[in-house]
């Protein structure tokens, strides 16, 4: 059925703190590497990308609003079989009058919907989505020529800042975090008044570190002068990889960026041989500065249509 325009089915809700327990049961059967399979991750942004759940057939499901310019579904999240739920899902868009469609589909779902559909569906990419993944050890050893510019930033910052130390993000000192972040918006147009996508970042932020605990969240952080000059927060998302949300630091510092992501690497759990660090978001800056790191893999992901 539609209400005002909006389609209404099968129960879809916007998740809460109390979801938790039951969103992650059914992330830890599929191992995905991606980035919006955390509960943190689907919990703070819904309410900017209108985001909701269900439980159809034993298998999550995600529905989001018009953000990417349609309605679209997430490839369903358990270990049953995804093609009853997808039947369901088709047949009601179908009564609504509405066009089926998924997003966040990466190559490996693609593939599983391929197969229970073949030549019915469409892949398509977005760049702009993809997930940047690197390997651990990359990222804490820096090794090799391609590396000796993060070499020389890390030397330079430790040659400035002798007295540099690496803590682990914990409620106690989560509220220099929080200072260090405030002056980082002011600093980067993401204070009240600044870019919108920026101040919805900020809010996530300030989200994660009053939770930490109750989101299940880790990280660290650099001080440098006894002060709070960059910071870090994530999570697991699978058995082996480890995905960082949020990477602060204060650019007019040298180095304080790579200083950051080479301790998070070093004092991370052993499991996780993988470090995902997000999308860019098609912004060109971000872009450069995550390919600069060399990605082990880039997660293509998009949006699989009905031809």
């Amino acid at each position: 059925m539609k209400k005002n325009g909006v389609l209404v089915i099968l129960n879809f809700k916007y998740p809460e703190i109390s979801d938790k327990a039951l969103i992650e049961h059914y992330f830890h059967q599929v191992q995905y590497r991606d980035c919006q399979f955390t509960f943190a991750n689907v919990l703070l942004w819904s309410r900017f990308y209108k985001t909701k759940f269900a439980v159809i057939e034993d298998m999550l499901v995600f529905c989001q609003g018009e953000e990417y310019g349609r309605k679209a579904f997430i490839f369903p999240i358990g270990s049953g079989d995804p093609k009853p739920v997808i039947d369901r899902l088709m047949q009601e868009c179908e009564k609504c009058g509405h066009d089926f469609c998924m997003y966040l589909v990466n190559r490996e779902m693609f593939e599983k919907l391929d197969a229970l559909y073949p030549d019915k569906f469409v892949f398509e990419p977005n760049r702009d989505l993809a997930d940047y993944i690197y390997n651990r050890d990359d990222l804490e050893q820096l090794t090799g020529k391609k590396y000796q510019p993060k070499r020389n930033h890390i030397n330079r910052f430790k040659q400035n800042n002798p007295d540099w130390s690496f803590e682990p993000l914990t409620p106690q000192n989560a509220p220099e975090c929080l200072a260090m972040a405030q002056e980082w918006a002011v600093q980067n147009d993401a204070a009240e008044g600044g870019e919108e996508d920026k101040i919805n970042e900020m809010w996530v932020v300030e989200q994660e570190l009053a939770n930490l605990e109750t989101l299940g969240l880790q990280g660290g952080l650099i001080r440098a002068g006894g002060k709070v000059i960059a910071f870090t927060i994530g999570e697991g998302v699978c058995n082996d990889t480890y995905v960082s949300h949020v990477e602060k630091a204060f650019a007019d510092i040298q180095g304080s960026y790579a200083i950051i992501n080479q301790q998070l690497a070093q004092h991370l759990p052993p499991q996780y041989r993988y470090i995902n660090r997000e999308e860019d978001m098609g912004e060109e800056g971000l872009r450069k500065a995550k390919l600069s790191y060399h990605p082990a893999i880039l997660l293509e992901k998009g949006f699989a249509v009905i031809k």
